[in-house]
């Protein structure tokens, strides 16, 4: 096995992140090794799972709204 030591200087004077998502990854330099990590915590104190989600009937499906009931950003210029 070959061990291989890297000194890096990196200066950064303007960085713009569009966007991350769980499962990004923004490396700067080099990395030997990324490890990734996953972590779940029962911050509310349950104790039983929780129950199933129950199916909507089609009836109620064909009222939903057309539009996101979630406010999205617009897509910016890349």
């Amino acid at each position: 096995m070959v061990n291989y030591y890297l000194q890096q200087t990196i200066q950064i004077r303007f960085i713009k992140i569009g966007g991350m998502t769980n499962s990004s990854v923004l490396q700067i330099g080099a990395c030997g090794q990324i490890n990734t990590n996953s972590y779940l915590y029962n911050t509310g104190g349950y104790t039983e799972p929780a129950p199933e989600a129950q199916k909507k009937s089609t009836t109620e499906s064909q009222g939903a709204p057309s539009t996101s009931l979630v406010p999205l950003q617009a897509p910016g210029p890349l």
